[in-house]
């Protein structure tokens, strides 16, 4: 069973910095591309950063992009997110998920098959 745990939200003054993890079980990391999703309430699942297996390439959605970092370290099954200069639209619950093997992109939900439960980050003075 694959299983991923994210931690490291929190409340966070506008301007602050929040690093999260996420830690995945087992055999179910090296190998497979790992991004990271956000969500509002009444909202979609919207896409932060993704990060190929190596680690060599990433993608960031342009409102996050110069602000936030997505690393991994294969060899703990972690993947990262550093966040900062955060603003207050930035609040929302953070999710990481595992990319499909040959998906043919990486911006939709739909072409992550493994998900984290959430942690919130909340922004505000």
């Amino acid at each position: 069973q694959v299983q991923l745990v994210e931690s490291g939200g929190g409340l966070v003054q506008p301007g602050g910095s929040l690093r999260l993890s996420c830690v995945a079980s087992g055999r179910t990391f090296v190998g497979y591309g790992m991004g990271w999703f956000r969500q509002v309430p009444g909202k979609e699942r919207e896409f932060v950063a993704v990060i190929v297996s190596s680690g060599i390439t990433t993608y960031y959605a342009d409102s996050v992009k110069g602000r936030f970092t997505i690393s991994r370290d294969n060899v703990k099954n972690t993947v990262y997110l550093q966040m900062n200069s955060l603003k207050p639209e930035d609040t929302a619950v953070y999710y990481c998920a595992r990319r499909r093997l040959g998906s043919a992109s990486y911006r939709h939900p739909s072409y992550y098959d493994y998900w984290g439960q959430g942690t919130q980050v909340t922004v505000s003075s």
